[in-house]
């Protein structure tokens, strides 16, 4: 019987790893692939071992295009994702506790206008905001990423925290109250405290699907410098001469260290936030 669990053990863990490995293999590949000289890139592209280090690839990327160093879409994918983050943060909780905690006209109704948002693709409102944007001067500007975040941008984020809302008990609220707060008093002390795992949730998806995106910034920037990463990356793409492909790699690597940074250390919550927002109906 031993002997069976041993190898049942070391069967398991190698199928763990392996397909471990699997998974991280393409950003082992795009690791290694940012080392090797550009030629070698696509004709050895199976070998994760460089023939030479090519550390320049990292030098050159970071030099960017044009007269604008990486280093400039950097900085606005950290001040917009930043903004964002807050924006979802502060909307997210406010309107969840009013749904979740207290009674108003047509609360159900914007519930289930709330839930028709979260199904609905970004496609089809993507005309109607630029419209709006574009008459309120905003495009080719900041705002338009940022401003949605601070309304209650997000459908999704929003559900998310009601769901966790609704799993604290009332007698808190009652109690605090009873001692005198206020209905943002309770917000403040009691629910927002406790909602601490669903925050950090909220926090890591919007960074993340921020500092991804692509789509909303090709749409309302315009100018160089206001580039994110994301359309900054693209910018070593040419498909009337030669993609750099060597300085594109090597700054599509850098682009994923704030994110392996930021789930590093947020794992825990994560993982316990998804978990009891799926749990709290």
């Amino acid at each position: 019987m031993k002997r069976k669990k041993k190898w049942g053990a070391i069967l398991y863990h190698s199928f763990i790893i392996g397909f471990g490995f699997i998974m991280l293999y393409p950003i082992l590949w795009m690791f290694a692939s940012s080392l090797k000289p550009e030629a070698e890139i696509f004709l050895n592209a199976s070998s994760l071992i460089p023939s030479t280090f090519q550390w320049e690839n990292y030098v050159q990327g970071w030099q960017g295009y044009g007269q604008y160093g990486f280093d400039v879409f950097f900085k606005n994918s950290f001040i917009i994702t930043t903004l964002v983050v807050i924006g979802s943060l502060f909307s997210s909780s406010l309107v969840a506790f009013g749904f979740a905690r207290l009674q108003f006209k047509f609360r159900k109704i914007l519930f289930a206008c709330l839930l028709v948002t979260v199904m609905l693709p970004m496609q089809v409102t993507l005309i109607p905001q630029y419209i709006l944007f574009h008459n309120l001067g905003w495009v080719n500007t900041f705002l338009p990423l940022i401003v949605p975040a601070f309304i209650g941008g997000t459908p999704f984020f929003i559900f998310l925290m009601i769901q966790f809302i609704r799993g604290i008990p009332r007698e808190l609220d009652e109690a605090a109250i009873i001692d005198g707060c206020s209905t943002y008093g309770v917000f403040w002390h009691v629910i927002l405290p406790l909602c601490k795992p669903a925050l950090v949730t909220v926090a890591i998806f919007s960074f993340m699907w921020t500092w991804d995106d692509f789509f909303a910034p090709l749409i309302y920037l315009q100018d160089t410098h206001l580039f994110t990463v994301a359309l900054g990356l693209r910018g070593f793409q040419d498909p009337d001469t030669m993609t750099a492909w060597g300085p594109l790699i090597a700054m599509s690597t850098l682009s994923l260290i704030p994110q392996l940074i930021l789930f590093m250390f947020c794992q825990k919550y994560l993982v316990q936030g998804i978990a009891t927002t799926g749990l709290k109906g």
